[in-house]
């Protein structure tokens, strides 16, 4: 995976319906395939891992992890 100071990264606090933006950038990366996700494109992500997600295929890979 990427450097968390990789330009261009944002860091975010997911929550249960939204997130916080802790330091802006263009996007972030998905936590299963590693795959930068525009924040415009942003949709799935878990509060509870901290995590984004691709798609909804990458959020139920990783529900079946837990």
């Amino acid at each position: 995976m990427r450097a968390p100071d990789m330009p261009g990264l944002a860091i975010l606090r997911y929550r249960a319906a939204d997130y916080q933006v802790i330091r802006p950038g263009r996007f972030v990366i998905c936590a299963v395939s590693g795959v930068e996700i525009p924040l415009s494109e942003l949709a799935y992500w878990s509060a509870d891992r901290q995590e984004a997600y691709r798609s909804a295929i990458e959020s139920t890979k990783a529900l079946l992890t837990q």
